[in-house]
């Protein structure tokens, strides 16, 4: 269970991160997202909890592991997905939504980057909205975040605009980003192009009158990345904070990843083992929260690695 304070005790207290009523304080904990996909061609978890008794169940499955956080998620972003309609992505989301809210203790996420879903499900309960596109697909997304004053997870997504590289390619349900945007990006290096962004969705966030204390910043693992570029954001995830006077929180999201099976020659259902390992080094290097399939496993990495990273230093300093 999330650690959760008032949120009207300190709003502007950077060391929070905060979603509708919900305040989670940084620094003492990682917090786990579990994942949640209503769809029938998701990732790794696809057709596995298409109705609402199905989801219930997963969800409540994920708190007792050691989820802090649902991410909840009615269209699949995976390599060759296709496409869902708004009404049938909310359709597939909300009744979920609306149930698990009036259940549960824990902040609920909407993995989606159109604002009438993340409208939708806001309004059905949800907390915390999880944008692949980082507000650069959908600015008036941050607009719907501010009328809520729900959290928002900014992703980078190289798959946006590395058109034609053969790792970003392969993704075929994402929209597209200003092409001004695009050609910036292409010309700087990968941290560098990573950074630059996050600060235009955390510049439109903040235009909208979204709080700082609102934002996770994520890296967007795997998402038009070779394998190499995969480890080096990992490497470098402290890196990618792109306000100049505030730390935001950062969220990593190996979970399963080609990367992992690329490594290990592992297939998808056995890489929990390879994803803690990448989730341990995340928090090693920075991370908060990370999102992955296998809570019960990576729960456990996360306890132990944030009893010795997270721990007093000897001698009483902090």
């Amino acid at each position: 269970m999330p650690m959760i304070v008032s949120s009207s005790q300190n709003p502007t207290n950077a060391n929070l991160f905060q979603a509708g009523s919900f305040s989670l304080p940084l620094g003492k904990k990682t917090y786990i997202l579990g994942i949640l996909n209503i769809t029938p061609d998701s990732f790794s978890d696809g057709g596995r909890y298409l109705n609402v008794a199905q989801a219930l169940s997963q969800a409540e499955r994920l708190i007792d592991a050691g989820a802090d956080i649902l991410d909840i998620g009615g269209e699949s972003t995976r390599p060759g997905s296709r496409r869902v309609s708004v009404q049938a992505e909310i359709e597939r989301i909300r009744p979920v939504i609306a149930q698990l809210a009036s259940r549960v203790k824990v902040p609920i996420s909407v993995d989606t980057f159109k604002p009438e879903v993340a409208e939708a499900a806001l309004s059905a309960g949800a907390t915390i909205v999880n944008d692949v596109t980082g507000l650069l697909a959908y600015p008036q997304m941050a607009d719907v975040v501010t009328r809520y004053q729900a959290g928002i997870i900014l992703m980078h997504n190289a798959a946006l605009y590395r058109t034609g590289h053969p790792a970003a390619s392969v993704f075929t349900n994402l929209p597209a980003i200003p092409s001004s945007i695009v050609h910036e990006l292409r010309r700087l290096p990968l941290l560098e192009a990573t950074r630059r962004f996050l600060q235009i969705g955390c510049d439109t966030a903040l235009h909208a009158g979204v709080r700082p204390t609102q934002i996770i910043l994520d890296p967007g693992i795997g998402f038009g990345l070779l394998t190499d570029e995969s480890l080096e954001l990992i490497a470098e995830i402290e890196n990618i904070q792109c306000l100049p006077d505030q730390r935001l929180p950062i969220l990593a999201g190996p979970s399963r990843k080609r990367f992992i099976g690329e490594l290990l020659g592992r297939p998808l259902e056995d890489r929990a083992v390879g994803t803690a390992a990448a989730v341990a080094a995340a928090i090693a290097r920075g991370a908060d929260f990370v999102r992955v399939h296998d809570v019960d496993t990576v729960a456990q990495a996360a306890r132990v690695c944030d009893a010795i990273l997270r721990r007093p230093r000897l001698g009483g300093s902090a």
